[in-house]
């Protein structure tokens, strides 16, 4: 099994590989009988803010 995230569309994946053969290799392996899910909306992660840097110097120091 195989389980690969990415922030990247892929879409977008040969911009980023670079090379064209080697990017229609790569996602052919990959993506052929791969079952993608792809997550919509806004990242949990910008709603669950750090508390502020003076807070976590103390929890840190603690």
């Amino acid at each position: 099994a195989l389980l690969i995230t990415s922030l990247v569309p892929i879409g977008r994946w040969h911009e980023i590989i670079g090379d064209p053969t080697l990017g229609d290799a790569i996602l052919d392996r990959i993506v052929h009988r791969a079952h993608r899910i792809e997550l919509k909306g806004e990242s949990l992660r910008k709603r669950q803010t750090l508390t502020p840097s003076s807070d976590l110097t103390t929890t840190i120091e603690k």
